[in-house]
């Protein structure tokens, strides 16, 4: 392939993965410190890009030429967002995910799917005291934070008000895309080790902590059920009336989850790869999300769809959802 021919394949490339409302030829004018006729140029194909113009551009929208030019090999190229960021600090984290469902809100056509081995992250964001136990959790007992080394849980000590609200905005931002869900029996097995865990190594400061998360937990679960009943999306205690795009809710016992998700925006797909627990790898690698998309139809055709059907099933799987985190209150403390 002549090189003018490459470049410009490597344009559109760049174009259809650009939010419609943003302009390639800006962006580089931006990054290269280029005129306006100078950027033309280049995306006309009249004159070559530098090796150092191409670094700059491949570096800033997390683009691989091999990718680009689907060169026949067996690599796949991910992004790794956090990679440069603190590894203690949890408003960083929540400040990625809301930046990534904002980009993917940017799209006129988008859609979120998600294979849950445990609860989405976003869900502990509901209730305010489940969120304050899951970011303590994390920081403590993931991220290592020694700000919390030899701490105990309390939520008068630690509300993480600030981290909460962020992670209702989080919330908000996901609540603007349709998705959809497969959950199985064992989604909420994480979070409930997680709280017998803390139970029975003493490291809720109360009984009283240990019973407000359990009772947290419980009305996001009944949150959940109620959105699968209604088939849409709404913030918990604001009423339906702020309803935003529709979800759909599916169980299964076949196959467990990985936590990785697919989202689709304007006929192209990025896939979200779980590591590390909460950390994510990214692709828009075409070979691999074509597969990824198949797989995920497939599950979603060996599951139980219970967003506004199958009322028997809904009710039976968040019953005993619930009664397994409400037996967490029993025990030692």
């Amino acid at each position: 392939m002549e090189s003018i021919g490459i470049q410009q394949q490597f344009f559109n490339h760049l174009k259809s993965i650009l939010p419609s409302h943003l302009s390639l030829a800006d962006a580089m004018g931006d990054l290269l410190n280029l005129s306006a006729d100078s950027v033309y140029r280049r995306i006309r194909g009249e004159k070559e890009l530098s090796l150092g113009e191409l670094k700059i551009l491949c570096e800033h929208f997390h683009v691989s030429l091999d990718q680009v030019l689907q060169m026949k090999n067996n690599t796949i190229v991910f992004h790794a967002p956090e990679f440069d960021q603190s590894e203690h600090n949890f408003g960083d984290y929540l400040q990625r995910m809301l930046n990534q469902l904002t980009y993917i809100n940017s799209f006129k056509k988008k859609e979120f799917l998600y294979s849950a081995k445990d609860i989405f992250v976003i869900h502990s964001f509901h209730v305010k005291e489940l969120a304050a136990f899951k970011i303590f959790f994390w920081s403590k007992s993931i991220m290592n934070n020694p700000d919390l080394k030899d701490r105990y849980f309390s939520i008068r000590d630690y509300p993480f008000d600030d981290y909460f609200l962020l992670g209702q905005k989080v919330i908000k931002e996901y609540n603007e895309m349709p998705s959809s869900e497969v959950w199985n029996f064992e989604t909420m097995s994480s979070t409930i080790h997680q709280i017998e865990y803390y139970r029975d190594a003493g490291l809720f400061k109360t009984k009283e902590d240990l019973h407000a998360v359990v009772d947290a937990t419980d009305i996001m679960l009944t949150h959940i059920q109620n959105q699968a009943e209604k088939g849409h999306k709404y913030m918990y205690g604001h009423g339906e009336a702020g309803h935003r795009m529709p979800v759909k809710y599916y169980i299964q016992d076949l196959i467990l989850g990985n936590n990785s998700a697919l989202v689709e925006i304007d006929g192209k797909y990025l896939s979200y790869l779980n590591h590390g627990v909460l950390h994510y790898l990214i692709t828009s690698d075409e070979r691999f999300n074509s597969r990824a998309n198949s797989s995920f139809h497939t599950l979603l055709s060996r599951s139980t769809l219970i967003s506004q059907t199958s009322e028997k099933e809904r009710s039976r799987f968040f019953r005993t959802l619930r009664e397994k985190v409400q037996a967490c209150k029993n025990g030692s403390l």
